[in-house]
């Protein structure tokens, strides 16, 4: 017991050492932050805006001019003169405009200005104006025209030397240990047509993801690290505009260089990345925000145009597919770029921006252990199904925990690395239980296979018999086998020596028992007890019984013959079978119980046994056993014994064989022969005759069964055994007399 307790303490904490294990290995992958682990993540974030995005709110200082298909159709295809770009800036400006802010490049110098088309060799000739407009430049009457309003160009990033150094517009102040240092590079920014460079108040990336980065924008950076220092973006620098800032304030770490922690810009404070990018909280895209650039360049007074731009941050970009300005947003909608930097400005306004931070992936580190410790714990007490359960309630805490933080405090906090980790980590514990319980299992099965034959095993495992106290009662047949002349060989030999004995001869028997579908239920001493019919139906068990006793006979001789046997007394094995009613099943306490029978049969199997003394031959078989195999056994009639316990003398047949035998001519002629000696017997014929007709038998049973000799000696004096007649009492009284006087 103790044993088996220290087994199970062992088994217990090795199970929780691979859990740990199992923990430590998913904290370690989730450190390294491999390609699927954040993509689960990032499609988890988009989950949870796709559930509660953004509302659009139309008293928001932000609008877009979209040069849509309309404007397109009406005014030309793009790029347009920068005369027509000129007169959009003056109507926006006298509309009011906070802030006018291009989404788009001024690379190269207009083609259409007077000046250059002049130039042009292959227009020679062919064009035709006034000396005093040869040298009109449609990019000077562009600069001309912003120098007056509040206008923000744009410059994009590029890798390819052909950009250009240049400078932000803007005072950018860092705090900490040089946070621009890890700002997302750029190498070359595009050029801005001279001197719309110089005129333009403010200058700013209209990139709304890294180079070269596609898919979907979950997050847009706010500044960059340009070639000539920080450069903000597009959406940034409107802000910093429309606010009349001059400055913005980069926050660092104050103990690690290259670290961004937040922007400001005129009071208003954006958490970023450690690279400087915010994290996007969208709204879904609606019409409302734009204002076709076709109504803006009609240039009249229209009172609901002027209260739509009026004090408001104009973004001037395109949604025609043509211009390829589209992207995807982590609400699944494809939307402009301009539309982003908007979306950018709204958040920033309302203080409606989502953070996340080392503190949050720490925190979910610690849920993925917690989870795990939680699943550990439990299915290393309790089992697999109460820690799904146990797991299950906890990963519902951290979906909630997860949603909750994200609508009140827009805290982006992955709740799937915990579940998934947490899964994971159940279906391996479960595996390692499942593979531990397989093994227990197979042992347990292999010490149960020394009792009961394996294919019983395999019908109680696909029936699903249950082992429970109680039992029931039907017909079975047991089986006694007792060791003869134990003591003298228990004296001739050391314990350890005699156990080693017990043992092999015990196993070579037992063979024989589960071979013909018995039970073993125990062994006593020098004693085996088995029995037929139970716990599975067993068809024909008492001969299954009867033929499992000669099988025995069998080995035991084998047994006697091999090499442990060497130098040694051979073994005598004394063997009894009986048929009858008896209770079956699990008989105990409700903590410890065997299944066993309990029943008149029992006694009567035991007494038969030991009445092979009596009779003087290996097995004897009572006479159910007798009537159910008489048909498919050689037997023999043995006479009527007394049997403790009963009242009257039972009739006993001895098992010489099997059908073979029973079939043979040899055993024929003994039965003939035997019947005679019976009637002689039970006529009470004279003692000399009942030991001629003994003589008789004695001279066949070497071609039947050489045991028998011994049978055949004993009979004469066993004469009142086979009278029938004689009365209970007289008979006890006979046998009696017949005992003391063979003393």
């Amino acid at each position: 017991m103790k044993e088996k307790t220290r087994k199970t303490k062992n088994g217990r904490w090795a199970f929780r050492l691979v859990g740990l294990g199992l923990v430590l290995l998913g904290c370690f992958i989730r450190v390294l932050d491999p390609y699927p682990v954040r993509m689960s993540r990032l499609i988890y974030f988009d989950v949870l805006q796709r559930l509660s995005p953004r509302e659009f709110n139309p008293e928001l200082p932000v609008r877009v001019v979209d040069i849509d298909e309309a404007s397109l159709a009406n005014l030309g295809q793009w790029p347009w003169p920068r005369t027509v770009v000129a007169q959009m800036v003056q109507n926006l400006g006298e509309y009011g405009a906070a802030a006018i802010a291009f989404d788009m490049l001024f690379a190269e110098p207009d083609r259409y200005s007077p000046s250059r088309l002049l130039n042009d060799p292959s227009l020679e000739g062919v064009l035709t104006v006034e000396n005093h407009a040869r040298k009109l430049d449609n990019d000077v009457l562009l600069a001309t025209e912003i120098a007056y309003w509040p206008v923000v160009l744009g410059v994009a990033a590029r890798l390819s030397e052909e950009g250009e150094h240049i400078a932000s517009k803007a005072g950018i102040v860092e705090f900490g240990e040089s946070p621009s240092a890890g700002l997302i590079s750029v190498p070359y920014w595009t050029p801005i047509a001279s001197p719309l460079d110089r005129t333009a108040a403010g200058i700013g990336g209209v990139n709304v993801s890294p180079i070269g980065g596609t898919g979907i924008v979950r997050r847009a950076p706010v500044l960059w690290n340009g070639p000539e220092g920080p450069m903000p973006s597009l959406s940034i620098e409107a802000l910093r505009i429309a606010l009349g800032e001059t400055n913005i304030i980069a926050e660092g770490a104050s103990d690690e260089a290259g670290i961004l922690l937040a922007v400001e810009v005129g009071g208003y404070r954006l958490p970023t990345t450690e690279n400087g990018e915010l994290w996007l909280k969208y709204r879904r895209d609606t019409p409302d925000l734009y204002i076709s650039a076709n109504e803006v360049m009609t240039g009249s007074a229209d009172p609901d145009l002027r209260a739509e731009i009026e004090g408001r941050i104009i973004l001037i970009g395109t949604s025609a597919a043509g211009l390829f300005d589209i992207h995807q947003t982590a609400l699944g909608e494809s939307v402009p770029g301009v539309s982003i930097h908007a979306q950018m400005i709204e958040q920033v306004l309302t203080n409606e921006m989502l953070s996340r931070s080392d503190v949050t992936a720490a925190q979910e580190l610690l849920a993925f252990a917690f989870l795990g410790l939680v699943v550990i714990a439990v299915m290393s007490s309790f089992g697999a199904v109460a820690s799904f359960f146990a797991g299950g309630i906890a990963a519902a805490a951290v979906l909630i925990i997860s949603w909750l933080v994200f609508q009140n405090q827009s805290v982006l906090f992955d709740a799937t690395f915990p579940l998934i980790g947490g899964m994971a980590n159940f279906g391996l514990l479960a595996g390692y239980l499942f593979v531990s319980s397989e093994r227990e299992k197979r042992e347990i099965r292999k010490v149960f296979s020394h009792y009961v034959a394996p294919e019983i095993l395999d019908e109680m495992e696909n029936s699903g018999h249950q082992l429970q106290l109680g039992g029931e009662t039907q017909e079975i047949t047991v089986m006694f086998a007792d060791i003869r002349g134990f003591t003298s060989l228990s004296e001739s030999v050391s314990a350890t020596e005699l156990v080693s004995l017990l043992n092999a001869l015990f196993s070579k028997i037992g063979d024989q028992i589960l071979v013909e579908r018995g039970t073993i239920d125990k062994f006593i001493g020098d004693a085996i007890m088995a029995f037929w019919n139970a716990p599975l139906p067993v068809e024909d068990h008492p001969c299954r019984a009867a033929l499992a006793a000669l099988r025995m006979r069998h080995a035991l001789a084998e047994f006697n013959a091999s090499d442990i046997m060497l130098n040694r007394q051979p073994i005598a094995l004394a063997t009894g079978i009986a048929t009858g009613q008896a209770c079956v099943g699990n008989i105990g306490s409700q903590k410890r119980f065997n299944y066993t029978v309990i029943g008149d049969v029992v006694n009567v199997s035991a007494r038969i046994e030991q009445c092979c003394r009596t009779v003087d031959y290996d097995i004897v078989v009572s006479n159910g056993v007798h009537q159910s195999g008489q048909d498919d056994l050689a037997l023999l009639e043995a006479g009527f014994v007394d049997l403790k316990g009963k009242a009257n003398p039972e009739p006993v047949f001895v098992l010489v064989g099997d059908h073979s035998l029973l079939k043979s001519v040899a055993f024929q002629e003994l039965v003939a022969r035997h019947s005679e000696l019976i009637s002689a017997m039970a006529t009470r014929q004279s003692q000399s005759s009942i030991e001629h007709l003994c003589q008789r038998c004695q001279n066949v049973v070497e071609d039947v069964e050489p045991g028998l000799r011994q049978f055949y000696r004993a009979l004469p004096g066993r004469a009142a055994d086979f009278r029938s007649d004689i009365p209970s009492e007289q008979f006890m009284f006979t046998r009696h007399n017949r005992m003391m006087g063979s003393e």
